[in-house]
């Protein structure tokens, strides 16, 4: 009997992934001038001849002042679509993650209040954008409020010119994408990112048409959804990756009612990951001000790490699409999360910047369960930051592990 991982996967919008597996997004830290460069079209290339049914890129920024990460690929001015010379190199990156016929996806984002200071062209004591002024908070010690005023400056309360802005950036990058052929985009909504910081009440105190209520604080995700259809062809896909971590008891109906409104706008699939920078459980860290709540044994006994609240999206819309990334570290683990139904698509990042052709593997039935599997370590912390919060430190120490490794294949490097 075939593994499920090796069935064909079909969007609402027509676009078929061949197989279940899901190159997730990772950072890669590879575009020194936020441009798409030869090494990371290298690493991509890799990447499409892994057997992958999908690949996600990692953060594309929407806007080059406000960037979560230095390196990241950004659109740098409004997209027209007349810039023959933007459109040929984004052409670049596309055939290269779709060299062999892989679909690929363009994870697009704008990180609001977590974007460093070091990061973007506003400068270092320019303001961050965010849904409000509420500051970054990763513990309340002496040493991690100065750590956090060191690294993020003072979040400004977006006006709505400013929202009306940050939509058409989003847009613009949607249309780039798709003009350069790639199959789609995922809206970045998870991670504590600016999109999370509209839909999450901790971070959303507005009182006005973006705020207040679950469906208010959605609006700002789904006009974006709503300009980009106007503006991409019909089999293009439009995803969004949500935090499973964001919600308690007493907010998971809000949750829930958010995701019915995405469902209701048309979204094609739905990503389910976790953490922030505040709370690094995407990293398999914990904040000390967000202790992560205790599994039962039954998903313990489980790779995924949000696999309870996928099972809940599911539940309530069993059509769907769903992906669930984060965990997966053999063939056992991602069909165990099919057979349970948690999911349709199965998201792996890090076992991908160890072994890019890591699908071939999972899916060559002439190898047992047994040898196809990955066992990853924590990342080593470098001595002259260990006396900083480990769940800070050791969350960017993986990141930054990880985006090595990724270059490492680029040149052509494994261990």
């Amino acid at each position: 009997m075939s593994s499920p991982l090796a069935d064909a996967v079909k969007l609402p919008c027509g676009l078929v992934f061949p197989n279940r597996l899901s190159k997730a997004a990772m950072a890669e830290l590879m575009a020194k001038t936020n441009h798409p460069n030869p090494k990371l079209l290298d690493a991509y290339e890799s990447w499409a001849e892994g057997g992958w049914g999908c690949i996600l890129t990692g953060n594309v920024q929407v806007d080059v002042d406000h960037m979560g990460s230095p390196f990241d690929p950004a659109l740098h001015s409004e997209y027209t679509g007349k810039d023959e010379a933007l459109l040929s190199e984004w052409k670049k990156y596309a055939d290269a993650c779709q060299k062999h016929g892989t679909p690929a996806i363009v994870q697009i984002c704008h990180p609001g209040r977590q974007s460093f200071r070091v990061a973007g062209r506003r400068g270092i004591f320019g303001s961050t954008l965010a849904p409000s002024a509420v500051p970054m908070n990763i513990g309340n010690g002496w040493l991690e409020s100065i750590v956090a005023a060191i690294t993020w400056s003072q979040p400004r309360e977006m006006t709505r010119a400013d929202i009306e802005r940050v939509i058409r950036q989003f847009v613009d990058t949607a249309r780039l994408a798709a003009d350069a052929g790639f199959a789609g985009v995922e809206l970045h909504g998870a991670h504590g990112y600016l999109l999370d910081q509209f839909l999450n009440a901790k971070t959303n105190i507005r009182s006005d048409e973006y705020g207040g209520t679950p469906a208010k604080r959605a609006r700002f995700v789904l006009e974006i959804l709503a300009e980009i259809r106007k503006v991409v062809p019909a089999d293009f896909c439009v995803g969004i990756k949500l935090n499973s971590a964001d919600h308690n008891s007493a907010t998971f109906e809000d949750t829930m009612a958010q995701i019915k409104l995405l469902v209701e706008a048309g979204i094609d699939f739905m990503e389910v990951s976790g953490g922030s920078y505040e709370d690094t459980r995407m990293m398999g860290y914990t904040s000390q001000t967000t202790p992560q709540a205790p599994k039962s044994e039954r998903t313990a006994a489980r790779e995924a790490y949000f696999l309870e609240f996928a099972k809940g999206v599911r539940q309530r819309h069993p059509k769907l699409i769903l992906m669930l990334t984060g965990g997966f570290r053999s063939r056992a683990g991602a069909e165990a999360a099919l057979k349970d139904n948690a999911c349709d698509l199965i998201g792996i990042a890090r076992p991908a910047a160890v072994d890019p052709k890591w699908p071939m593997k999972l899916l060559d039935e002439s190898i047992p369960d047994d040898k196809v599997q990955l066992q990853l370590n924590k990342a080593p912390v470098p001595f002259f930051a260990r006396w900083l919060p480990l769940y800070l430190v050791g969350a960017g120490a993986e990141s930054t592990y990880y985006a090595d490794q990724i270059q490492r294949f680029a040149r052509g490097l494994h261990d």
